[in-house]
């Protein structure tokens, strides 16, 4: 059974607790702005640990796409894609290491081998038994938001008030969480930029942040390198959205969220060193 890293835990018990970074490592030839680079495990492992010295709080592995349209991949290819890279890092970092996975199977195997924490694109609703088996495990958990499926939900999203509905989605799967047994401590929100969202949906949630951040509970933002970044900023090369990244990394940082799930850690790792020192109460003299 998977050993919760101490780090994560005080990090989760402290009110004041400083926005992490989570490093995103794509073991998938598709995914929208790597795709194929990390497929190999051997790759996987070095840009794992590349993330960690470059200042990752945590690690994030994935080995399904999920960008809009992507079909899916059986937990037994995604399992031979994530367990050679889980099991090759485990023992070289202190970092906690998450899963982003929907299925129960893949989250009780990578558990067993060392993983921390579960980031479920589904919020529990894909597999029955995941809730439950993260309930018993007592590890970590985190619900996006997401309109349909990655196969449909870029499909002409539609939303009466954004905020509104996303907020409410994400009080009413917490609660689903706690009901299947998961300590609400545990529980971390993302509001799913991207995921069946349009532009001017993605503007607004980020816009209103802090109705999701007085939920409660921690906020995973997922901003990096995304569709909307482009569609602002007229770049189609998502590995060219550095600098609209880290604008919306700050924004995010200066609103209240958690985690910064991010591709490029070294430069956002430094965003938000300057904005702890500008918010930092100033040094007696």
């Amino acid at each position: 059974m998977a050993s919760i890293s101490p780090n994560l835990n005080h990090w989760l018990a402290d009110d004041q607790r400083r926005c992490l970074l989570m490093g995103i490592v794509n073991i998938t030839p598709d995914s929208f702005s790597d795709g194929g680079q990390f497929l190999d495990p051997n790759r996987a492992i070095e840009q794992a640990l590349r993330l960690v010295d470059e200042g990752a709080d945590l690690i994030d592995l994935g080995g399904q796409t999920t960008r809009p349209g992507a079909a899916p991949v059986s937990d037994e290819q995604q399992l031979q894609r994530i367990m050679p890279v889980l099991k090759a890092i485990r023992p070289r970092t202190h970092v906690s290491i998450s899963i982003d996975t929907t299925s129960a199977v893949i989250a009780r195997q990578t558990l067993d081998a060392g993983a921390d924490l579960i980031n479920d694109i589904s919020a529990g609703r894909f597999d029955p038994d995941l809730l439950p088996l993260l309930a018993s495990r007592q590890v970590p958990v985190v619900l996006m938001h997401m309109q349909g499926t990655p196969q449909t939900m870029q499909a002409n999203p539609h939303y009466e008030d954004v905020v509104a509905q996303v907020r409410q989605f994400l009080i009413q799967r917490r609660q689903v969480a706690v009901d299947a047994g998961i300590d609400r401590a545990k529980i971390i929100l993302d509001v799913g930029i991207g995921f069946g969202k349009t532009l001017q949906h993605n503007l607004l949630l980020l816009r209103h942040l802090d109705q999701l951040t007085s939920l409660g509970q921690p906020l995973l933002m997922g901003v990096s390198r995304k569709a909307f970044i482009g569609a602002i900023t007229h770049e189609p090369d998502p590995t060219r959205r550095l600098m609209g990244t880290a604008a919306a990394c700050a924004w995010s940082i200066t609103q209240g969220a958690s985690i910064l799930r991010v591709h490029d850690v070294q430069p956002i790792a430094q965003v938000r060193a300057v904005l702890e020192a500008i918010a930092s109460p100033p040094t007696p003299r």
